[in-house]
């Protein structure tokens, strides 16, 4: 199944950045233009997320008093849009650029999966966090030219995730390792099999549409501490956010040395840019790149990946049929 092809306007900026695996190349051991197109890419996900949460669940709002009556389907949907926000981000010219990690917890799992060294992984982080910043800084700045979206942002604190009264703090830390422990586990399994690899920038939407009505009133389901920390930056509510950093860097770590374990089976896996659009990164213009902008040097790598993929393909169907 093929993704839906955007057209989107033509920019005619140059990227010529090196592929992030392996060690920083002596002369550019930075990627800007890549942290820049990261944190634009962040940005629309918050944008775009954080109206859907205010929309779903503000008081008075046209949809949040209905969806209240109904909590289960109302955190069901919140799940579902911000997740599908970051689909938004991720097909968005930025986001195809730089691999739209869109997550700290993300990046961290690619870093010690050795697929993005640290000082781009810290590059990433702190793209991500700035992004956040900014998107969350346009829906707090809809509020002066909108006085009944303030009233709705201001209610749910702009959208930001907090443990829920009466949840003991511990408890809430928890479920943050899991939910994200479980995200990574799913976006490793998806991209590391050819056949389901197309679903994983559309895998968030999903993914929190199901796992939200569960766990979503302990702590929300940020596993995303950029996500949390634009919206309390600028609701001035700081209680907790020491759970949506500990919790989904802990939660990636897991479900890194559980798949490097083999628990979920062989899985080998690429870096973002090349699982979700297939190129390193290294494009000409910042628009719908491909593999055959790559950078030579990893040619023979992915064609020896795809090999790879195929010859364990063929062994999984002989085991099935004995």
């Amino acid at each position: 199944m093929r993704l839906p092809h955007i057209h989107w306007p033509h920019f005619h900026i140059h990227f010529h950045d090196r592929p992030l695996a392996g060690e920083p190349h002596p002369e550019r051991p930075f990627h800007w233009r890549l942290y820049g197109c990261e944190m634009v890419a962040t940005a629309v996900l918050m944008v775009v997320g954080l109206a859907c949460v205010i929309l779903l669940s503000a008081p008075h709002s046209w949809i949040g008093d209905h969806l209240a009556l109904h909590p289960a389907i109302q955190a069901a949907l919140c799940g579902l849009c911000f997740g599908l926000a970051g689909t938004v981000a991720a097909m968005t010219p930025f986001g195809k650029v730089s691999g739209a990690h869109l997550n700290p917890s993300v990046t961290l799992a690619f870093m010690l999966s050795k697929k993005i060294v640290w000082i781009d992984a810290l590059g990433y982080i702190i793209s991500q966090i700035i992004g956040a910043v900014l998107g969350t800084a346009l829906v707090y700045g809809a509020g002066y030219f909108l006085s009944s979206w303030k009233v709705h942002a201001l209610a749910v604190h702009y959208g930001a995730t907090v443990p829920y009264t009466g949840v003991p703090v511990w408890f809430a830390l928890g479920s943050e390792i899991l939910v994200t422990g479980l995200l990574i586990a799913t976006l490793y399994w998806l991209a590391a099999h050819p056949r389901f690899k197309w679903i994983t920038p559309w895998i968030g939407g999903i993914f929190f549409f199901v796992m939200n009505p569960l766990t979503a009133w302990i702590s929300g389901n940020s596993a995303n501490f950029a996500r949390s920390f634009g919206p309390d930056l600028f609701a001035g509510n700081w209680n907790g956010l020491w759970i949506y950093l500990l919790g989904p860097f802990i939660g990636s770590s897991l479900a890194v040395i559980a798949i490097q374990a083999d628990i979920l089976g062989k899985i080998h896996l690429m870096e973002a840019r090349l699982v979700n659009f297939g190129h390193h990164g290294r494009v000409p213009h910042m628009d719908d790149p491909h593999f055959v902008h790559a950078a030579p040097e990893h040619y023979e790598e992915y064609k020896q990946h795809l090999q790879m993929i195929s010859e364990l393909q063929k062994q999984r169907t002989v085991e099935d049929d004995i």
